[in-house]
């Protein structure tokens, strides 16, 4: 009798496995949607739409007759995705187009396309809701192609709005396309399915709300190969004609008009869901708001606090403050100077530090003392905590923040708890003989606590035992009272992550910096160690260069998802750094965490800044806002000379903008 042979085991499902059916469309949907969904597979799911020429000419006809403008117009496209309006509007001869959108994929691709086209059109990221854009600098603001109502909650959209109430001129227009939501209530398809291309189908379930407010929908796409690639879900809004018109009144929009309907026309002419039919509306810009208080807004007064160049300073080369910290600092002060909304004062003497401290009245002290108090980068802390005993509001981290990124061996912990990668690790005590020590080389060593790469050199990376046993010794001789990490040595390409705001307010990542070791020496072994940063005579001062990293999509999203959620669950506040390195196989995985970052003008956080194009001040600023918004700063009146009257633009000018939390979002079907 022939023996059958056994049947294949069913393959277990990937991480990216479809659900399954689902009751509740509403309960998997999460908070925050948006920020995943916009990346080169939203361009393929809803290409049929927002790439069709035919949609894209059309809506640009309806910004053109609802809005007055002209060519010299200065014209904002809020939410702007891969910037088709943005591009069509500067093909048809209008200089000054502005585009503006949450998602970086979305952004990259319109400046490569407008790169590609010679055409001259800014594009950034930003933030609906607090797009760091000045009052009163844009003659139209378009929000178009259904990107309106994605946030949970309603006044989400009524802080959006009222945000380009104060980006408009007084005579201004905002024009505005958004799904016709007594039509989607009563006509949404709850069950479809397409093909997008030659492999690809996407299957799409839609419900409404519990409070029929909302239409949820969801996406599984399918590769007719590899099975389930994405199964997300979003919503959006639904506002009638009625409901639109209330909320755009209520924030001090005039003349709102409505401008009929849009049908959206289809390359697979199938499920066009939110964009089936759309509302199109325009509104003359908020009048300016009466004046309460006379007299104009002092500005905010800001007392910087550094470290002192008069005492030693064990980490910088030769344990003192060099001729390129002190035009570091001057760099510092002149950045600062640009920013017209706040006067500075510097304060750097520790040994009057308390009680300079004690006595000073200010609204608000930029604690770039990273150094630590007296120069020891042990009392980093310190600083913070006598700005906590004297109830001054301060930015950056606070004690128990910085306490915890301290301390290497605890952060690789609680990114552990966060799903973040690290590498494999082996913690030495003080004086402890009997560790085991990992047999996985090269590896390498470093003290648990320190900072500016302390006890990290060309030698601290180990490819056998000997080699290994003999650095530890060192670092044990030279940092007695610290325990040593010995961590596997990671290979691969090496990353950081700047993280500027807050969790609450709106927290945003710049580009993604890459250490470009390709210059050095091939013997050496690629870290940035103590000889980068503090040796000018070593292989490794002039051989480091930095890029913009080229990650796929997907990798960025993962290393600003980790950074987001580690920022957040150390209590990291206004700005941190995240540092990352590829192992062999190519899996990234975290390095340390920097509260504190360096804010020099040559250092990493400005660099990754300048990748974006942001000036040194700018950055300065943002870091800045962002603890005006947290901790509530409000500028106080101040008393004009008899006879001086403001004029209108400048009172408005003068409004300190609202914190955002939700960024601005693209079009989602």
């Amino acid at each position: 009798m022939a023996i059958l042979p056994k049947a294949k085991k069913p393959k277990r499902p990937s991480p990216r496995s479809c659900l399954g059916p689902v009751a509740d469309l509403e309960q998997h949907l999460p908070a925050e949607w948006w920020r995943k969904l916009f990346n080169a597979l939203y361009v393929k799911t809803d290409g049929d739409v927002v790439e069709n020429g035919e949609n894209t000419r059309r809506d640009v006809d309806f910004i053109i007759s609802a809005a007055a403008i002209n060519p010299t117009s200065q014209i904002l496209d809020l939410c702007c995705g891969q910037g088709r309006h943005c591009l069509e509007l500067a093909r048809r001869g209008y200089r000054h187009v502005t585009g503006v959108d949450r998602s970086r994929y979305l952004i990259r691709l319109a400046k490569k396309r407008a790169q590609n086209e010679g055409l001259q059109v800014v594009f950034k990221e930003g933030d609906a809701r607090n797009p760091r854009i000045p009052d009163l600098s844009f003659d139209c603001v378009a929000i178009m192609g259904n990107s309106f109502g994605y946030f949970s909650n309603k006044q989400h959209d009524e802080k959006v709005l009222a945000t380009v109430g104060k980006i408009l001129r007084p005579s201004g227009q905002l024009v505005l396309d958004i799904t016709d939501g007594g039509y989607m209530v009563d006509q949404f398809e709850r069950r479809s399915w397409e093909w997008i291309d030659e492999h690809h189908f996407v299957c799409r379930e839609r419900s409404l709300s519990a409070d029929r407010e909302r239409l949820i929908s969801r996406e599984v796409i399918v590769h007719d190969e590899t099975g389930v690639i994405a199964d997300q879900f979003y919503a959006e809004r639904l506002y009638t004609r009625e409901s639109i018109g209330k909320l755009l009144d209520k924030c001090g929009f005039r003349n709102i008009s409505h401008h009929g309907m849009a049908e959206s026309v289809s390359d697979r002419d199938q499920d066009l869901g939110m964009m089936a039919r759309r509302l199109l509306i325009s509104a003359d810009a908020p009048q300016l708001p009466a004046r309460k208080p006379k007299g104009r807004l002092q500005k905010i007064d800001v007392t910087v606090v550094l470290g002192d160049p008069r005492l030693p300073d064990t980490v910088k080369r030769g344990g003192a403050f060099n001729p390129e910290d002190i035009e570091t600092i001057r760099r510092l002060k002149d950045a600062l100077s640009e920013l017209p909304q706040y006067t500075f004062r510097y304060l750097d003497n520790h040994k009057t530090l308390e009680r300079d401290l004690g006595e000073l009245r200010t609204d608000l002290v930029f604690n770039l003392c990273d150094e630590g108090f007296n120069n020891d980068p042990f009392k980093e802390l310190h600083v913070p905590s006598m700005l906590e005993i004297l109830g001054l509001p301060y930015t950056g981290a606070a004690p128990a923040a910085l306490a915890a990124c301290y301390d290497k061996g605890m952060v690789r912990a609680i990114a552990m708890t966060l799903d973040v990668p690290v590498p494999l690790e082996t913690y030495v005590r003080p004086g402890d003989q009997g560790a085991t020590l990992p047999g996985v080389f090269p590896a390498i060593l470093k003290p648990n606590t320190g900072d500016s790469s302390q006890g990290i050199t060309k030698d601290a990376v180990v490819r056998n035992e000997k080699a290994l046993l003999d650095y530890l010794d060192k670092l044990r001789a030279e940092f007695p009272r610290r325990s040593i990490l010995v961590q596997e040595f990671l290979t691969g390409s090496e990353y950081s992550v700047s993280m500027v705001g807050n969790p609450d307010q709106g927290l945003r990542a710049l580009p993604i910096l890459e250490v470009d070791y390709s210059r050095l020496d091939g013997a050496l072994p690629k870290i940035l160690g103590y000889e980068s940063k503090w040796e000018p005579d070593s292989a490794y001062w002039k051989q480091i260069r930095y890029q913009e990293a080229q990650l796929s999509e997907l990798a960025q999203q993962q290393l600003v998802e980790h950074s987001a959620r580690l920022f957040e669950r150390l209590g990291c506040r206004e700005y941190a750094r995240f540092d990352f390195r590829a192992d062999t196989k190519g899996e990234i995985k975290l390095l340390e965490v920097n509260p504190n970052p360096g804010w020099c003008w040559d250092g990493k956080l400005n660099l990754m800044a300048s990748f974006q194009g942001m000036r040194y001040s700018e950055l300065l600023g943002q870091i800045l806002q962002a603890a005006v918004e947290r901790l509530g700063v409000v500028a106080k009146p101040q008393p004009l000379p008899a006879g001086q009257n403001e004029t209108a633009a400048q009172i408005r000018a003068e409004v300190l903008s609202d914190g955002g939390q939700e960024p601005a979002a693209s079009v989602k079907r």
